[in-house]
């Protein structure tokens, strides 16, 4: 899906991921985050319990977001959009329904890291309203070490 068009939020399904999504998670990741899950962590990751919401369109996946939930508390731990269709506001449906789950399990605050490079993504949980609570140095070590903002927002 190589278009620049900005598909109708409508054309674009939010629904949880399984197992068969193993593969082309790990392939969205890899293409955009510097220090990607191999494909036994993102299965690992469903063993464990987590949950993966991916995005579609037109049957195909091309986002998806990873979170653990503990009551009372949700830690997001990935989420990401395929390159061709980043700035057309997939990531935003993800977090808003990462919302509406929330809601629904009575949770009382999300929390994440981010890398402290990451301007878009801070920028997006921004605007949600999530502030930083703490930086992490060195929390991330590849390809360089690097500090990790700790984020949270209290619902």
């Amino acid at each position: 899906m190589a278009t620049n068009a900005i598909p109708p939020q409508e054309q674009i399904k939010i629904s949880l991921a399984n197992s068969s999504d193993f593969a082309r998670i790990h392939a969205i990741d890899s293409e955009t985050n510097i220090s990607p899950w191999t494909v036994e962590q993102v299965k690992s990751s469903f063993n464990a319990g987590h949950i993966a919401l991916k995005a579609t369109l037109e049957s195909e996946l091309i986002g998806f977001l990873i979170y653990e939930s503990i009551f009372p508390e949700i830690h997001l731990l990935s989420v990401a959009v395929d390159k061709t269709q980043q700035g057309k506001g997939i990531g935003r449906l993800l977090m808003q329904t990462l919302f509406q789950q929330a809601k629904v399990q009575d949770m009382q605050i999300i929390y994440l890291e981010v890398r402290q490079s990451n301007q878009i993504a801070i920028t997006l949980y921004e605007s949600f309203g999530f502030k930083v609570d703490a930086v992490r140095v060195d929390y991330y070590k590849k390809p360089k070490p690097e500090d990790a903002l700790l984020m949270s927002i209290a619902l």
